[in-house]
């Protein structure tokens, strides 16, 4: 292989390596303790205004 190709092949496996470890150690962390926001969530329908939506 050429200079360019091991290059490109360095460049790439270790961008996907270090891609793949920092989700896993986002994942493993949990979720932030100072998060002021949180998941969208879907209000509770009634039923009177369930065809209104």
């Amino acid at each position: 292989m050429t200079t360019g190709g091991w290059i490109n092949m360095l460049l790439s496996v270790g961008f996907v390596t270090t891609l793949f470890v920092f989700c896993i150690a986002r994942v493993m962390r949990g979720p932030r303790r100072d998060a002021d926001h949180q998941l969208a969530h879907v209000e509770p329908i009634e039923e009177d205004e369930a065809d209104q939506r």
